[in-house]
């Protein structure tokens, strides 16, 4: 269990309010993740208790549907459902989508998508990756072409978290081919739409349960009126939205980086070997302290950069910084775990394998640790 007693951002009420997402958790999530990983996919059933017990979009405004609350609480579901060892994208609709038709839709689609995003009747994506673009999103070849009152809409997306699943899709679209960053829009697509296919869900690494797809659009008709915010505004959006897409990865991560270390403390506590536990060994304590030292500083550093989010001041390249150091910590929380779990680490039985797996991701989606470095060094 996550200890939040040295945290400096959440206060009683948010205390509860992690007590009630475990308790949803242990009853809803935990019991269904072997099943999730088995059928690579996290049932709708699931998406929908999320919406009844308000752990969907709580920053949606209550004229939506939503709770109207602040980041914090997408933090906490966030980080539990990270230590809960759970891939499920809930965490993409809250965080990411929700956000972009809140900010930027018209009131119609905010009326229309926003009450159902917010009770799991609806579940959303956003199609940024192609084959051929992806940090650099510039280079996206899909199209949306205005034809009358409509665009019509081709072209094909790769790694789309939440494919199988989504009744909705922001894509990431080009409507004026000539005009480079000025010429890229945000389009909704309803999967209902003719044209409109899902490719295979994808054979990834890890996060198994988490349904990740190609999607593909073939003259696919929407009205011009499903463009998201101003045509020609897409890039700029999407840089605005990055800095909380980065940190709630950020989050993730040092969750994530926790959950590994308290696996290796209780399996090294509990095995023994020469006739003492794995734990008593020097190198195992020397590692173990190493590790937990840096966990104390994540951890300190990851409250700050909530706390200066909350505030409207965390930038771009702090975000980067964010998502940079928590992935790469849970990284070396995951595999130092695993490499003190000995042997019984490769197996799956074990849950330091899932997690091991899951976390490699990480490091390269939302802006790979190399993009990352980039965007730091940009602000130097």
């Amino acid at each position: 269990m996550l200890t939040t007693d040295t945290r400096t951002i959440y206060d009683e009420e948010l205390n509860l309010f992690r007590d009630q997402v475990r308790k949803f958790f242990e009853k809803e999530l935990i019991p269904n993740l072997d099943r999730w990983e088995e059928e690579g996919i996290v049932d709708r059933k699931f998406w929908r208790a999320c919406g009844e017990a308000g752990l969907l979009c709580p920053g949606v405004p209550a004229e939506y549907g939503g709770l109207g609350l602040d980041f914090r609480y997408n933090a906490v579901i966030d980080e539990e459902l990270a230590y809960a060892g759970s891939s499920a994208g809930i965490t993409l609709q809250s965080d990411i989508v929700a956000d972009y038709i809140a900010n930027y839709g018209s009131e119609d689609q905010k009326r229309e998508w926003l009450p159902k995003m917010v009770s799991g009747e609806v579940i959303t994506a956003i199609a940024m990756t192609e084959p051929g673009a992806g940090s650099d999103l510039r280079g996206v070849r899909t199209t949306a072409k205005r034809d009358g009152n409509e665009y019509v809409v081709n072209g094909s997306k790769i790694y789309i978290t939440n494919g199988q699943n989504a009744d909705l899709v922001i894509v990431v679209a080009k409507t004026d081919p000539d005009a480079g960053s000025k010429g890229v829009s945000l389009i909704l697509v309803e999967a209902t739409r003719d044209g409109f296919k899902r490719g295979r869900n994808l054979d990834k690494i890890g996060q198994h349960s988490a349904d990740t797809s190609e999607l593909f659009f073939e003259d696919v008709r929407v009205p011009i009126t499903n463009c998201l915010g101003q045509e020609g505004s897409g890039l700029p959006y999407l840089m605005m939205q990055l800095p909380q897409e980065r940190l709630g990865i950020a989050v993730s991560g040092q969750a994530g980086a926790q959950r590994a270390f308290d696996e290796a403390v209780k399996f090294t506590k509990d095995r023994k070997a020469f006739g003492q536990t794995i734990f008593d060994f020097q190198n195992t304590r020397f590692t173990l302290g190493a590790l937990k030292a840096k966990l104390q500083a994540g951890w300190a550093h990851l409250d700050w950069c909530i706390a200066r989010h909350m505030e409207g001041k965390l930038s771009a390249a702090e975000a980067s910084a964010a998502k940079l150091f928590h992935t790469e910590l849970q990284w070396e929380a995951c595999d130092t775990a695993l490499q003190l779990h000995g042997g019984a680490g490769y197996m799956n039985e074990y849950p330091i394998a899932r997690i091991w797996r899951d976390a490699r991701v990480q490091r390269i989606y939302g802006g790979t640790s190399e993009v990352m470095k980039e965007m730091v060094a940009r602000s130097i």
